[in-house]
């Protein structure tokens, strides 16, 4: 049996269903379409995630075929060209991927061809998981609850032994470069190899960094960005190149074998069930991509502004921990979680811009874009999604950072204008003296910007603006 393996999120050779089942059938060859609509930082990981997947098949003797052309198109003429006969894929969890997914079994059936879809990507079928009353959760932490109690998670799959389809080498491909995802004039993305290491190795080093060094001290460390102390798997996640079982089951083994205590493993975990929710809410809320999931935000007055927005993108806000997460963002192509949650709360609060704009910037920017966590986690901020965060929950950009980098080692590394600055007024410069800004080197709008908006005026500002929202709907 000739079988083609269409290449999705999942970029990997371990625990991948679909490519296992497809190897144990017979001769294989691969397929991966181009993705449409991709953020640049994304193109970036794309480009070198595919060429180490290339390079793990091609060790086995087995040819992954690059298209351009959307999948629809292109794997019905692969099937036709090489006289296929099954065809599998994991299924991906978006509006788009459930869709590509039904048309092409549907086109596969007509050809009179196998098809085979399988999930690799999620502890459990979204599908498969409601409440009491039969209806989806909209509340995260029931939502966990449920999972935990009922999961029946597999065992991860080791990498398939495959046999490639002879003859096959010349097959029609697109070329890599040619698909010209990586940046140049400038290379902007320069720096991203001193952090990252795109593909299924560097994805195995990460986790075993993190299990071997880190873990033990998660809930405590990860909400301080100076101390790496998260997993930074979250790329890898996204494109598929490590499954969430293989996490799982380990994590479990930490725990039962007390190398890790419960309050550190959960609380991981938890975390991978936060991922779980978003995809789960995007299968049964698909509008919420552009849509807030809570309605009543339809009449929420935003107040977009582009010069603030630009401000916010450019680490320009004179909030010394907004800008250094927006800063980190754009040398790494990823920012600490925690400081997600502070320039996301500013952007929509305390500048009132819609959520679309901050979503839209990190998809962007984010090695890890993933549509439904960046979904799911900016309407959290805004107070629009599901199991939101209160309209009252405003960060204090200043507490944030005397609180989540009280020594300012984050801070000082991305904002180095305010590196000489004592502790003390790090997070608020405009407090400090002229003889203490003088002798640190910081002149206000001038080497570092003022504060765009006032603490207080812009919180009393969001908050005014919530309660006006509810009025509307009372």
């Amino acid at each position: 049996m000739r079988v083609l393996h269409w290449f999705r999120e999942d970029l990997r050779l371990s625990d991948n269903t679909a490519l296992y089942k497809a190897a144990a059938q017979g001769e294989i060859i691969c397929v991966f379409c181009l993705p449409k609509g991709l953020g640049a930082a994304s193109q970036w990981w794309l480009h070198h995630s595919i060429k180490s997947l290339m390079a793990d098949l091609d060790k086995q003797g087995v040819r992954l075929i690059l298209s351009e052309e959307d999948p629809i198109k292109a794997v019905p003429k692969i099937v036709e060209r090489l006289q296929i006969d099954l065809v599998t894929w994991n299924r991906v969890y978006s509006p788009a991927g459930i869709t590509d997914g039904k048309e092409l079994k549907a086109l596969l059936v007509e050809q009179g061809v196998q098809a085979g879809s399988y999930n690799s990507s999620m502890l459990s079928e979204p599908t498969q998981v409601f409440n009491k009353q039969g209806a989806p959760f909209k509340v995260f932490t029931p939502f966990w609850k449920h999972c935990l109690k009922t999961l029946k998670t597999d065992l991860p799959l080791p990498v398939p032994k495959m046999r490639g389809i002879k003859g096959q080498e010349d097959s029609e491909s697109d070329c890599l470069d040619d698909w010209d995802l990586l940046p140049h004039s400038p290379n902007w993305a320069q720096g991203f190899a001193q952090h990252w290491e795109p593909g299924e190795k560097g994805a195995d080093a990460k986790w075993m960094i993190f299990v071997e060094s880190k873990i033990a001290q998660y809930a405590d460390g990860r909400d301080h960005p100076a101390l790496n102390s998260t997993s930074t798997l979250s790329p890898h996640l996204a494109w598929g190149e490590i499954g969430p079982r293989q996490l799982w089951h380990q994590v479990y083994e930490l725990m039962a074998s007390n190398q890790i205590n419960n309050t550190n493993g959960q609380k991981f975990l938890a975390q991978i069930g936060w991922r779980e929710y978003s995809r789960y809410l995007l299968v049964h809320f698909p509008d919420i991509e552009t849509q807030p999931f809570n309605k009543k935000f339809k009449t929420f007055p935003w107040a977009d502004n582009a010069r603030v927005i630009s401000a916010w993108q450019r680490g320009l806000t004179g909030y010394p921990i907004v800008d250094a997460g927006m800063r980190e963002l754009w040398h790494t192509g990823y920012m600490h979680n925690r400081v997600r949650m502070i320039v996301a709360s500013f952007l929509t609060k305390h500048l009132l811009c819609h959520w679309k704009h901050g979503a839209d910037w990190f998809w962007d920017t984010l090695v890890d874009a993933d549509l439904a966590n960046n979904t799911a986690s900016w309407q959290w901020v805004a107070g629009s999604g599901a199991d939101a965060a209160p309209y009252f929950r405003v960060f204090n950009p200043i507490l944030q950072g005397e609180k989540f980098d009280p020594q300012g080692d984050y801070t000082r590394k991305w904002v180095p204008e305010l590196s000489k600055l004592d502790k003390k007024f790090l997070y608020k410069p405009w407090e400090a003296s002229d003889e203490v800004l003088h002798d640190a080197g910081v002149i206000l709008g001038k080497n570092y910007p003022i504060p765009i908006v006032g603490h207080r005026e812009a919180r009393q500002r969001a908050l005014t603006a919530y309660q006006d929202m509810k009025t509307i709907h009372q």
